[in-house]
């Protein structure tokens, strides 16, 4: 037979009519239907997709231990979001990944002595504000500054101390300069006062700032942070008029022997909003605490949010304090609001609370310790200084029944250049419904 009759009847010769599976093994075109290595790929592939079904049957549920809601299940009326949201929602309610994410943390510090990554990428659900990358090459005077995307979102100090990566982040990359921070202070402060109200502007520090001991400073963006943090405070009081908490911080600190910032949380004590009240309550209507009477009450336990940040959970435990402000009747209570809407709270005439009408645009430094504004003024409106991105002619509204304006920002919205009512487009909301309504 020639090589070109062997090709022709290669050719003709028909494919089993069998599987390839079902041949003989000697066959040549014997394939096994699963190899061991498919066999086991499979038994994983199953193991991994049904175990989530069977958990959740058995009524496991995932927690919001990352600090922030768990992601909504997407809508279709997303369009081409659905899809792209849909990773996050099945990552997110994935049950006992809070487990797993505190295994992988422990064995990572266990074996290499370094925190777990879930801890060490930048991410800015904690707090508001989208920070712009800047160019590879942008410094602050002189100083390098590191990429958004390299920041930790917690940086982990000595003696278990944490600390908001954010805090950091925006200090050495803010969305405005500082000059421009100050110049929409002044506005507003000004519109403010033309109208004949009185404002007063008060600034909680940064954790990182006010209890920096066991912060170190071989963090990442560190030399940047302390450049920003020392002349934000050099020029804050000075050019806007600002209140300084930060000495009688230290003073409240050095009274109770301890910081008054919390080790896991990076929120101030109860002892800071005291300090806080104190100093609106004075600029408002000076000596109007000489008769304060604040004494000792509960202590209970809050789940700090910096943890959270790495997949665990502690808690912290909060001395509150009762404010009598005549210094007889306790007035001090809490209010449970989100205060997403104006919320007015009232004293009866003679209860000692600083008496002028008070409008107060606040965050989280002020809302976790509103007791002491509750009990220290007569007539008092809070409201969540989100409201003013989302509708600054309401809050203009609300402050236009008001003689004084308060502004309570903690010190990374301005630093960052953060704070919605830097916006041009807010502050001239809120003093055109102020100038409406004048006082006299």
């Amino acid at each position: 037979m020639t090589p070109a009759d062997s090709r022709d009847q290669n050719q003709l010769t028909p494919l089993p009519a069998i599987p390839e599976s079902f041949l003989p093994n000697e066959h040549a075109l014997y394939r096994p239907r699963h190899s061991e290595r498919q066999r086991g790929a499979r038994i994983a592939a199953t193991v991994f997709f049904l175990t989530p079904l069977v958990l959740l049957g058995l009524g496991v549920r995932p927690p919001e231990f990352e600090n922030r809601p768990l992601a909504s299940f997407p809508s279709p009326a997303d369009g081409f979001g659905f899809f792209t949201s849909f990773d996050r929602w099945s990552t997110d309610h994935l049950p006992l990944r809070d487990v797993a994410v505190r295994a992988a943390d422990g064995v990572s510090r266990g074996v290499f002595g370094e925190p777990y990554p879930f801890g060490q990428k930048h991410s800015s659900g904690a707090v508001p504000g989208a920070v712009p990358a800047p160019p590879q090459d942008e410094s602050l005077d002189g100083v390098e500054i590191p990429r958004a995307s390299g920041f930790p979102v917690v940086v982990e100090g000595s003696d278990g101390w944490l600390y908001l990566g954010y805090d950091v982040q925006v200090a050495c990359q803010p969305a405005r300069p500082l000059d421009e921070v100050i110049a929409k202070l002044n506005k507003l402060r000004a519109g403010v006062e033309a109208s004949g109200r009185k404002f007063v502007l008060v600034v909680p520090p940064n954790k990182a700032t006010a209890a920096p001991a066991n912060l170190g400073d071989d963090y990442l963006g560190a030399k940047c942070y302390q450049r920003a943090r020392d002349e934000f405070w050099r020029r804050l009081a000075p050019e806007t008029g600002a209140l300084d908490l930060r000495a009688d911080l230290d003073a409240a600190a050095r009274e109770v022997g301890r910081p008054v910032y919390a080790k896991n949380d990076t929120h101030w004590t109860h002892e800071g909003g005291i300090v806080m009240t104190r100093a609106i309550a004075e600029a408002v209507q000076p000596g109007s605490t000489k008769n304060w009477r604040i004494t000792k009450t509960r202590a209970f336990d809050l789940v700090g949010d910096l943890p959270k940040l790495l997949g665990r959970t502690q808690r912290w435990q909060v001395q509150e304090y009762d404010l009598a402000p005549d210094g007889k009747e306790v007035r001090s209570h809490d209010v449970n609001d989100t205060f997403k809407e104006p919320k007015r709270l009232t004293q009866p005439a003679g209860s000692g609370g600083v008496a002028p009408k008070v409008g107060l645009i606040g965050d989280s430094f002020t809302f976790l310790v509103n007791r002491y504004l509750a009990g220290g003024f007569s007539d008092i409106t809070m409201v969540h200084g989100d409201v003013v991105e989302s509708d600054p002619a309401k809050v203009g509204r609300m402050l236009a029944d008001q003689d004084v304006v308060v502004l309570e920002a903690v010190e990374r919205t301005l630093v960052g250049g953060i704070n919605p009512v830097l916006s041009d487009e807010n502050i001239d909301a809120l003093l055109t419904e102020l100038a409406k309504r004048p006082r006299r």
